[in-house]
């Protein structure tokens, strides 16, 4: 991954680019479209904000701009300060279009599950406290994205995500996060759910390696180590469809490793 400022200045390429050739919102966004499946997240950003530069009010061009915005910043893995400001900025990027796209379409699910999504990848950069702070936007983000469209695979994964997460707080995040809600917000966190909406990810588009990597790191943390192998050798074959994916599969290959000989427990 190239570092912090190369990374900065290249997102506005392809808006020079754009501004020598005019094209139209459609045009920019069909061309994001396509450099998104070409896994080039700073190209497919430049032409939703060329997109946006027409009509800031577009709700495709703000959702997908917030995707692209979480996809760049995931990659950042450097822990000094200058990449951690970076990779966080990006995301809170991310969690603006996500915002803007809510408002001019309250009733859209990609809306709510990008800003959800940002939240969420923030969320893992930070400490226990902080993520407890971040923890009951993401599931309201969450959980609208679903009452809008159940069948939102990225927000399903989100949701299960969520509960594992909270089963893995401390007690003491946990008495953290009732002093700051007030009562028991993260009691809802539970294994079932964690199973029930990964394995719905899965469901709705199985070809996606992450669906299959986080829940088989819940089955892992639950002792089901049969089903955690089946998702883990699943990943092995499938193809490469997001920035992170080589990584993901590396990841999958390590575990499987790991958990060589283990036996069920539940």
């Amino acid at each position: 991954m190239r570092g912090p400022v190369s990374l900065v200045l290249s997102l506005a390429v392809p808006a020079l680019l754009a501004a020598q050739a005019p094209l139209g919102v459609a045009e920019h966004i069909a061309l994001g479209d396509s450099a998104h499946a070409a896994l080039a997240p700073q190209q497919a950003l430049g032409h939703y904000r060329a997109a946006l530069a027409h009509d800031s009010t577009n709700y495709a061009a703000l959702w997908k701009a917030g995707r692209e915005a979480v996809d760049i910043a995931k990659q950042i893995e450097g822990k000094d300060d200058s990449s951690k400001q970076v990779r966080d900025s990006l995301y809170v990027v991310a969690r603006a279009y996500g915002e803007a796209a809510v408002r001019v379409n309250p009733n859209g699910a990609d809306g709510h599950f990008t800003v959800g999504q940002a939240l969420g990848r923030l969320s893992r950069t930070k400490g226990g406290k902080e993520r407890v702070r971040f923890a009951k936007l993401i599931y309201e983000e969450g959980m609208k994205a679903l009452e809008l469209d159940s069948t939102h695979d990225g927000a399903n994964h989100l949701i299960g995500a969520w509960h594992a997460e909270v089963k893995r707080l401390s007690g003491f995040q946990k008495f953290f996060a009732k002093t700051l809600f007030g009562g028991g917000f993260l009691d809802k966190g539970n294994w079932d759910d964690a199973q029930r909406y990964l394995e719905k990810a899965v469901a709705l588009k199985p070809q996606n390696i992450f669906h299959r990597l986080e829940l088989a790191e819940v089955y892992v943390d639950l002792g089901k180590y049969s089903k955690a192998r089946e998702q883990f050798t699943a990943i092995a074959p499938l193809p490469i469809a997001d920035v992170l994916d080589h990584e993901y599969k590396q990841e999958a290959k390590q575990i499987l490793d790991d958990i060589k000989g283990e036996k069920d427990e539940t």
